[in-house]
Protein backbone atom coordinates (compact mmCIF):
# COMPACT_ATOMS: atom_id res chain seq x y z
CA UNK A 1 0.00 0.00 0.00
CA UNK A 2 1.70 3.52 -1.07
CA UNK A 3 1.73 6.14 1.71
CA UNK A 4 2.17 10.04 0.37
CA UNK A 5 4.68 12.32 1.78
CA UNK A 6 1.98 13.55 4.18
CA UNK A 7 0.93 10.63 5.77
CA UNK A 8 4.35 9.24 6.42
CA UNK A 9 5.10 12.12 8.18
CA UNK A 10 1.84 11.52 10.86
CA UNK A 11 3.61 8.68 11.45
CA UNK A 12 7.63 9.41 11.39
CA UNK A 13 7.71 13.48 11.45
CA UNK A 14 11.45 13.77 12.95
CA UNK A 15 13.01 11.20 9.69
CA UNK A 16 10.97 13.05 7.60
CA UNK A 17 11.96 16.42 8.66
CA UNK A 18 15.82 15.27 8.32
CA UNK A 19 14.92 13.98 4.51
CA UNK A 20 13.14 17.10 3.42
CA UNK A 21 16.03 19.26 4.15
CA UNK A 22 18.12 16.82 2.67
CA UNK A 23 16.68 17.04 -0.91
CA UNK A 24 15.89 20.80 -0.55
CA UNK A 25 20.29 21.44 0.53
CA UNK A 26 20.73 18.88 -2.68
CA UNK A 27 22.63 16.78 0.48
CA UNK A 28 21.16 13.76 -0.05
CA UNK A 29 23.41 10.71 1.07
CA UNK A 30 25.05 8.46 -0.97
CA UNK A 31 23.73 5.69 1.85
CA UNK A 32 21.32 5.57 4.60
CA UNK A 33 20.62 3.07 7.16
CA UNK A 34 17.73 2.84 8.46
CA UNK A 35 16.99 1.02 11.55
CA UNK A 36 13.59 0.34 13.66
CA UNK A 37 10.87 -2.40 14.25
CA UNK A 38 9.05 -3.66 11.99
CA UNK A 39 6.17 -1.79 10.50
CA UNK A 40 7.81 1.92 11.61
CA UNK A 41 7.82 3.06 7.59
CA UNK A 42 11.31 2.01 6.58
CA UNK A 43 10.58 0.48 3.22
CA UNK A 44 7.82 3.07 2.46
CA UNK A 45 10.54 6.47 3.03
CA UNK A 46 12.98 4.26 1.60
CA UNK A 47 10.95 4.37 -1.67
CA UNK A 48 9.71 8.00 -1.00
CA UNK A 49 12.87 9.18 -1.47
CA UNK A 50 13.48 7.63 -4.13
CA UNK A 51 10.62 8.96 -6.17
CA UNK A 52 11.85 12.13 -5.04
CA UNK A 53 14.98 11.32 -6.24
CA UNK A 54 13.56 10.96 -9.73
CA UNK A 55 10.03 12.67 -9.92
CA UNK A 56 9.92 14.74 -12.97
CA UNK A 57 7.30 17.41 -11.03
CA UNK A 58 8.60 17.51 -7.64
CA UNK A 59 6.47 19.58 -5.23
CA UNK A 60 7.52 22.46 -3.02
CA UNK A 61 11.17 21.16 -4.07
CA UNK A 62 10.64 17.74 -1.54
CA UNK A 63 7.82 16.13 -2.91
CA UNK A 64 6.83 13.30 -4.95
CA UNK A 65 4.25 14.30 -7.25
CA UNK A 66 3.26 10.42 -6.88
CA UNK A 67 1.52 10.74 -10.51
CA UNK A 68 4.70 11.19 -13.13
CA UNK A 69 5.80 8.16 -15.11
CA UNK A 70 9.08 7.98 -12.54
CA UNK A 71 6.87 8.10 -9.68
CA UNK A 72 4.66 5.12 -10.76
CA UNK A 73 7.32 3.25 -11.94
CA UNK A 74 8.99 3.21 -8.56
CA UNK A 75 5.47 2.52 -6.78
CA UNK A 76 4.63 -0.68 -9.13
CA UNK A 77 8.16 -2.14 -8.56
CA UNK A 78 9.13 -1.63 -12.57
CA UNK A 79 11.84 1.14 -12.44
CA UNK A 80 14.80 -0.04 -14.43
CA UNK A 81 17.19 2.45 -12.17
CA UNK A 82 15.80 1.33 -8.97
CA UNK A 83 17.00 -2.21 -7.39
CA UNK A 84 15.76 -4.16 -4.85
CA UNK A 85 17.17 -6.89 -3.11
CA UNK A 86 15.51 -9.08 -0.34
CA UNK A 87 16.29 -12.18 2.06
CA UNK A 88 16.75 -15.06 -0.32
CA UNK A 89 15.44 -17.98 2.64
CA UNK A 90 16.85 -16.80 5.82
CA UNK A 91 20.14 -15.19 4.15
CA UNK A 92 21.19 -12.66 1.92
CA UNK A 93 23.83 -14.32 -0.36
CA UNK A 94 27.31 -12.85 -1.74
CA UNK A 95 25.79 -13.90 -5.39
CA UNK A 96 23.27 -10.99 -4.87
CA UNK A 97 25.18 -8.51 -4.18
CA UNK A 98 27.45 -9.49 -6.92
CA UNK A 99 24.69 -9.11 -9.19
CA UNK A 100 23.65 -5.86 -7.86
CA UNK A 101 27.65 -4.35 -8.35
CA UNK A 102 27.37 -5.88 -11.90
CA UNK A 103 24.02 -3.94 -13.06
CA UNK A 104 25.63 -0.45 -11.20
CA UNK A 105 28.76 -1.06 -13.29
CA UNK A 106 26.11 -0.01 -16.08
CA UNK A 107 25.31 3.31 -17.35
CA UNK A 108 21.84 4.07 -16.08
CA UNK A 109 18.77 3.07 -18.18
CA UNK A 110 17.43 6.24 -18.42
CA UNK A 111 19.87 8.71 -16.19
CA UNK A 112 22.82 8.72 -14.15
CA UNK A 113 20.49 7.94 -11.25
CA UNK A 114 21.03 4.55 -9.30
CA UNK A 115 19.19 3.86 -5.87
CA UNK A 116 19.13 0.10 -4.32
CA UNK A 117 17.34 -0.83 -1.97
CA UNK A 118 18.31 -3.75 0.81
CA UNK A 119 15.49 -4.99 3.15
CA UNK A 120 17.01 -7.09 5.69
CA UNK A 121 20.12 -6.15 5.40
CA UNK A 122 21.00 -8.09 8.76
CA UNK A 123 20.52 -10.80 7.05
CA UNK A 124 23.25 -10.49 4.71
CA UNK A 125 26.44 -13.51 4.78
CA UNK A 126 29.61 -12.45 5.73
CA UNK A 127 30.74 -12.74 2.12
CA UNK A 128 27.69 -10.74 0.98
CA UNK A 129 29.00 -8.00 3.31
CA UNK A 130 32.36 -7.93 2.65
CA UNK A 131 31.29 -7.51 -0.98
CA UNK A 132 28.92 -4.42 0.02
CA UNK A 133 31.49 -3.31 1.95
CA UNK A 134 33.74 -2.76 -0.93
CA UNK A 135 30.74 -1.17 -3.19
CA UNK A 136 30.39 1.46 -0.56
CA UNK A 137 33.91 2.52 -0.14
CA UNK A 138 33.48 3.67 -3.61
CA UNK A 139 30.27 5.22 -4.08
CA UNK A 140 29.74 6.63 -7.42
CA UNK A 141 28.33 10.33 -7.35
CA UNK A 142 24.66 9.33 -8.72
CA UNK A 143 24.20 6.19 -6.58
CA UNK A 144 21.96 6.17 -3.35
CA UNK A 145 21.69 3.14 -1.11
CA UNK A 146 19.07 2.23 1.48
CA UNK A 147 19.67 -0.68 3.87
CA UNK A 148 16.84 -1.39 6.01
CA UNK A 149 17.62 -3.60 9.16
CA UNK A 150 15.53 -4.13 12.57
CA UNK A 151 19.19 -5.63 14.53
CA UNK A 152 21.84 -3.34 13.42
CA UNK A 153 24.06 -4.46 15.90
CA UNK A 154 24.36 -7.59 13.30
CA UNK A 155 26.27 -5.85 10.67
CA UNK A 156 29.68 -5.03 9.77
CA UNK A 157 30.90 -1.77 12.30
CA UNK A 158 32.46 -0.86 8.77
CA UNK A 159 29.70 -1.12 7.25
CA UNK A 160 27.25 0.95 9.21
CA UNK A 161 30.08 4.20 9.61
CA UNK A 162 29.75 4.13 5.57
CA UNK A 163 25.78 5.03 6.36
CA UNK A 164 23.97 8.02 7.55
CA UNK A 165 21.68 6.67 9.92
CA UNK A 166 18.44 6.90 10.94
CA UNK A 167 16.17 5.41 13.55
CA UNK A 168 12.89 4.48 13.19
CA UNK A 169 10.87 5.28 16.26
CA UNK A 170 7.66 2.50 17.37
CA UNK A 171 4.28 4.38 16.29
CA UNK A 172 2.42 5.26 18.64
CA UNK A 173 -0.76 3.11 20.24
CA UNK A 174 -2.99 6.20 19.09
CA UNK A 175 -0.83 6.56 15.42
CA UNK A 176 -1.79 2.90 14.98
CA UNK A 177 -5.17 3.03 16.47
CA UNK A 178 -6.08 5.59 13.55
CA UNK A 179 -4.62 3.65 10.69
CA UNK A 180 -6.42 1.24 11.77
CA UNK A 181 -10.13 2.40 11.82
CA UNK A 182 -9.34 4.02 8.48
CA UNK A 183 -8.02 0.81 7.13
CA UNK A 184 -11.86 -0.86 7.91
CA UNK A 185 -11.61 -1.92 11.45
CA UNK A 186 -13.94 -1.75 14.28
CA UNK A 187 -13.08 1.26 16.43
CA UNK A 188 -13.65 -1.50 19.73
CA UNK A 189 -11.39 -3.75 18.51
CA UNK A 190 -8.13 -1.45 17.10
CA UNK A 191 -6.95 -0.89 20.35
CA UNK A 192 -6.16 -4.33 20.94
CA UNK A 193 -4.46 -4.52 17.78
CA UNK A 194 -2.44 -1.93 18.30
CA UNK A 195 -1.41 -3.09 21.60
CA UNK A 196 -0.22 -6.08 19.60
CA UNK A 197 1.98 -5.29 16.58
CA UNK A 198 3.62 -1.68 15.11
CA UNK A 199 3.01 -3.12 11.90
CA UNK A 200 -0.02 -1.92 9.73
CA UNK A 201 -0.22 -5.02 7.58
CA UNK A 202 0.20 -7.12 10.46
CA UNK A 203 -3.08 -5.83 12.34
CA UNK A 204 -4.99 -6.06 9.20
CA UNK A 205 -4.49 -9.85 8.86
CA UNK A 206 -5.16 -10.46 12.59
CA UNK A 207 -8.65 -8.66 12.04
CA UNK A 208 -9.88 -11.00 9.85
CA UNK A 209 -7.91 -14.22 11.04
CA UNK A 210 -10.06 -17.08 12.57
CA UNK A 211 -7.45 -18.55 14.87
CA UNK A 212 -6.60 -15.30 16.40
CA UNK A 213 -10.20 -14.63 17.16
CA UNK A 214 -10.58 -18.21 18.42
CA UNK A 215 -7.28 -17.28 20.49
CA UNK A 216 -9.15 -14.36 22.45
CA UNK A 217 -11.60 -16.59 23.35
CA UNK A 218 -9.64 -19.10 24.96
CA UNK A 219 -7.52 -16.78 26.61
CA UNK A 220 -10.42 -14.81 28.35
CA UNK A 221 -11.65 -17.95 29.11
CA UNK A 222 -8.73 -19.33 30.99
CA UNK A 223 -8.53 -15.91 32.68
CA UNK A 224 -12.16 -16.93 33.77
CA UNK A 225 -11.24 -20.25 35.17
CA UNK A 226 -8.08 -19.08 36.94
CA UNK A 227 -10.63 -17.76 39.13
CA UNK A 228 -12.28 -21.27 40.14
CA UNK A 229 -9.94 -23.64 41.03
CA UNK A 230 -6.54 -24.91 39.99
CA UNK A 231 -7.81 -28.11 38.28
CA UNK A 232 -10.03 -26.71 36.10
CA UNK A 233 -7.69 -24.14 34.72
CA UNK A 234 -5.45 -27.20 34.19
CA UNK A 235 -8.05 -28.92 32.23
CA UNK A 236 -8.97 -25.74 29.90
CA UNK A 237 -5.20 -25.95 29.23
CA UNK A 238 -5.36 -29.49 28.35
CA UNK A 239 -8.43 -29.20 26.25
CA UNK A 240 -8.23 -26.05 24.89
CA UNK A 241 -4.95 -24.01 25.15
CA UNK A 242 -2.71 -26.92 24.06
CA UNK A 243 -4.85 -27.63 21.24
CA UNK A 244 -4.66 -24.06 19.72
CA UNK A 245 -1.51 -22.75 21.00
CA UNK A 246 1.34 -24.89 19.73
CA UNK A 247 4.03 -23.33 17.90
CA UNK A 248 6.22 -21.01 19.89
CA UNK A 249 5.01 -17.47 18.29
CA UNK A 250 1.74 -19.06 18.94
CA UNK A 251 2.29 -19.37 22.51
CA UNK A 252 3.79 -15.88 23.12
CA UNK A 253 0.89 -14.38 21.12
CA UNK A 254 -1.43 -15.99 23.94
CA UNK A 255 0.85 -14.92 26.80
CA UNK A 256 0.78 -11.68 25.18
CA UNK A 257 -3.22 -11.48 24.75
CA UNK A 258 -3.35 -12.87 28.86
CA UNK A 259 -1.15 -9.78 29.85
CA UNK A 260 -3.23 -7.88 28.03
CA UNK A 261 -5.85 -8.56 30.02
CA UNK A 262 -4.35 -8.46 33.51
CA UNK A 263 -3.41 -4.91 32.58
CA UNK A 264 -6.67 -4.05 31.38
CA UNK A 265 -7.69 -4.97 35.00
CA UNK A 266 -5.33 -2.70 36.58
CA UNK A 267 -6.51 0.27 34.41
CA UNK A 268 -9.94 -0.44 36.09
CA UNK A 269 -8.29 -0.43 39.07
CA UNK A 270 -6.71 2.71 38.47
CA UNK A 271 -9.20 4.11 37.09
CA UNK A 272 -7.80 4.54 33.75
CA UNK A 273 -10.50 3.00 31.61
CA UNK A 274 -10.39 4.63 28.58
CA UNK A 275 -7.08 2.70 28.19
CA UNK A 276 -8.46 -0.75 28.16
CA UNK A 277 -7.90 -2.85 25.04
CA UNK A 278 -10.36 -5.65 25.44
CA UNK A 279 -12.78 -2.93 24.57
CA UNK A 280 -15.59 -5.21 24.05
CA UNK A 281 -15.43 -7.02 27.57
CA UNK A 282 -15.39 -4.31 29.02
CA UNK A 283 -18.47 -4.95 31.31
CA UNK A 284 -17.11 -8.48 32.35
CA UNK A 285 -13.57 -6.65 33.12
CA UNK A 286 -15.00 -4.65 35.80
CA UNK A 287 -16.73 -7.56 37.33
CA UNK A 288 -13.66 -9.59 37.14
CA UNK A 289 -11.67 -6.19 38.87
CA UNK A 290 -13.88 -6.48 41.90
CA UNK A 291 -11.90 -9.38 42.72
CA UNK A 292 -8.46 -9.08 42.82
CA UNK A 293 -5.74 -6.13 43.52
CA UNK A 294 -3.36 -4.02 42.42
CA UNK A 295 -0.45 -5.87 44.16
CA UNK A 296 -1.94 -8.87 43.34
CA UNK A 297 -2.15 -7.63 39.78
CA UNK A 298 1.12 -6.41 39.49
CA UNK A 299 2.87 -9.79 40.90
CA UNK A 300 0.71 -11.97 38.08
CA UNK A 301 2.01 -9.82 35.74
CA UNK A 302 5.58 -10.19 36.06
CA UNK A 303 4.42 -14.40 36.50
CA UNK A 304 3.05 -13.86 32.65
CA UNK A 305 6.46 -11.43 31.48
CA UNK A 306 8.71 -14.81 33.43
CA UNK A 307 7.21 -17.18 31.50
CA UNK A 308 7.82 -15.57 27.97
CA UNK A 309 11.64 -15.57 29.40
CA UNK A 310 11.49 -18.98 30.05
CA UNK A 311 9.91 -19.71 26.77
CA UNK A 312 12.90 -17.82 25.31
CA UNK A 313 15.12 -20.40 27.12
CA UNK A 314 13.04 -23.16 24.69
CA UNK A 315 11.98 -24.55 28.30
CA UNK A 316 8.94 -26.91 27.97
CA UNK A 317 5.85 -25.24 26.72
CA UNK A 318 3.48 -27.71 28.80
CA UNK A 319 5.46 -27.13 31.79
CA UNK A 320 6.07 -23.48 31.44
CA UNK A 321 2.25 -22.90 31.45
CA UNK A 322 1.45 -25.20 34.33
CA UNK A 323 3.92 -23.26 36.31
CA UNK A 324 2.50 -20.71 35.44
CA UNK A 325 -1.29 -21.01 35.89
CA UNK A 326 -0.80 -22.27 39.17
CA UNK A 327 1.43 -19.29 40.16
CA UNK A 328 -1.17 -16.90 38.64
CA UNK A 329 -3.92 -17.94 41.01
CA UNK A 330 -1.70 -18.11 44.21
CA UNK A 331 -0.16 -14.53 42.97
CA UNK A 332 3.08 -15.12 44.02
CA UNK A 333 6.30 -14.46 41.72
CA UNK A 334 7.55 -16.61 38.86
CA UNK A 335 11.12 -15.82 38.41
Amino acid sequence: MVKTWDQLEELQPAILRMIKNSIVKNRVAHAYLFEGMRGTGKREIGLLLTKALFCESIIDGFKPCEDCHNCRRVNSGNHPDVHIVEPDGLSIKVDQIRNLQAEFSKKGVESLKKVYLISGADKMSVSASNSLLKFLEEPSAETVAFLLTEQPQQMLPTILSRCQILAFHPLSPQAMIKQLVENGVESVKAPLLAQLTNNLDEALKLNVDEWFAQAQKIVLKLYEVLEKNSLEALVTLQSEWFQHFKEKEQIHRGLDLLLLIFKDLLYIHLDKQEQIVFKGESERLKQFALKTSVRRLSIQMSAILGAKRKLEKNMNPQLMMEQLVLKLQEGSSFV
